[in-house]
């Protein structure tokens, strides 16, 4: 017996931020609290999405690109002072994933770890969490409809809070909002939602409706992701990114693999500040490779809703598609020396995404995929 759970209420489409208030008026919500970025702060986007609110809201835009244990705390002390009543979170999946743990900690007593899903919190996190409404103004995360924040706690640990209480309760995605997303972020939030896709279809897992959601997302991933890259005003091939990325994070559901399991340990080295669909797109290739002796038929499967010939190679597809969106080849070009990889195997190992990766894993499985993409 499997138990298969999708929850969400999204308005999806052109226009869809004229929902906004709407969305507000449903949860009960009258004087919200922004959490955003300095960098989305800084292009108008964020003025955008509030001018539609009847009142001035407070704002939290100290969002580490990895959100941090010491940024929630922040956070939820500001949310305190500001006498808000729910949450608004616009942005990438940093954002989000912070509004999430605000949200958490703004009605659970600490510490935060303990709500961790490895830590067993799972049954710790209860249904009266502040409300959040999430805007997503990237397309690639998921974060807006996953049931899971990662953050990373004071001690340096990058852990996953996973509770089907975390989902925000209102989704407003919109495609407009991603017009003119530089082309590097494009393609590394695009290659995030693909990773997503693949990943889930190929967890072990029963849940034979998030392999077909997952089915459909790598399809509109391969078909569309070029084209947003090249023209940020796109608005068809943003569309269809933005299903896409939505699709990767109904998906995951199922559970993630070794990719994330690295990319994880990796979003966690502070003083690199490294982005998650970047981690991913380097080291898909690899993991593919390592895990199709493990998956079958389902590579098949993912190479026709990708519309690629039968026989393709569908590890060198996914490299083509890196070096054609100028992914950086490996990751010394991101500053990751040999030096760290002992550590990031020993995390990567207790990642919540490792048990679920179709082929196991030892330390040395996860050492040579890192070997082979240090560069």
């Amino acid at each position: 017996m499997s138990t298969i759970l999708y929850l969400s209420n999204i308005e999806f489409g052109t226009g869809a931020i004229r929902t906004f208030p709407d969305a507000l008026s449903a949860l009960g919500v009258r004087l919200p609290f922004l959490i955003s970025d300095h960098g989305l702060a800084a292009t108008g986007l964020l003025d955008q999405v509030a001018a539609s609110l009847p009142v001035d809201s407070a704002r939290f835009l100290d969002v580490p690109t990895n959100p941090t244990e010491d940024a929630v705390l922040a956070g939820v002390a500001a949310y305190r002072k500001s006498g808000c009543d729910g949450i608004v979170a616009v942005g990438g999946g940093s954002p989000i994933d912070l509004a999430k743990g605000v949200a958490l900690l703004a009605t659970h007593e600490p510490p935060l770890s303990q709500y961790a899903a490895i830590l067993g919190g799972l049954p710790r996190i209860l249904p009266s969490l502040a409300p959040v409404v999430a805007i997503p103004t990237t397309a690639g995360t998921g974060a807006e409809v996953g049931r899971a924040a990662l953050l990373t706690l004071s001690d340096g640990r990058k852990l996953g809070f996973i509770s089907p209480n975390l989902i925000p309760k209102r989704v407003i995605c919109d495609p407009e909002l991603t017009l003119g997303l530089p082309r590097a972020l494009t393609a590394a939030t695009g290659l995030d939602a693909m990773s997503h896709c693949i990943e889930t279809l190929f967890s072990p897992r029963y849940n034979p409706p998030a392999e077909a959601i997952a089915l459909d997302g790598a399809g509109r991933v391969w078909r569309h992701l070029e084209r947003a890259s090249d023209d940020g005003r796109d608005l068809t091939a943003r569309n269809e990114m933005m299903m896409a990325a939505l699709e990767g994070g109904l998906a995951f559901q199922k559970g993630l693999g070794a990719v994330h399991s690295l990319s994880h340990a990796l979003g966690a080295i502070s003083q690199l500040k490294l982005h998650h669909g970047t981690l991913n797109a380097i080291l898909m290739p690899t993991v593919v490779r390592f895990n199709a002796p493990a998956v079958g038929e389902k590579i098949d499967r993912l190479l026709g809703a990708m519309g690629l010939p039968a026989k393709a190679d569908l590890a060198d597809e996914l490299d083509g598609l890196n070096r054609r969106l100028g992914v950086p080849p490996n990751l010394g070009a991101l500053g990751v020396t040999a030096e760290l990889f002992p550590h990031i195997v020993e995390q990567a190992l207790l990642d919540h995404s490792h048990a679920t990766n179709p082929r196991p894993v030892t330390a040395g499985d996860y050492m040579a995929i890192l070997e082979s993409v240090k560069g």
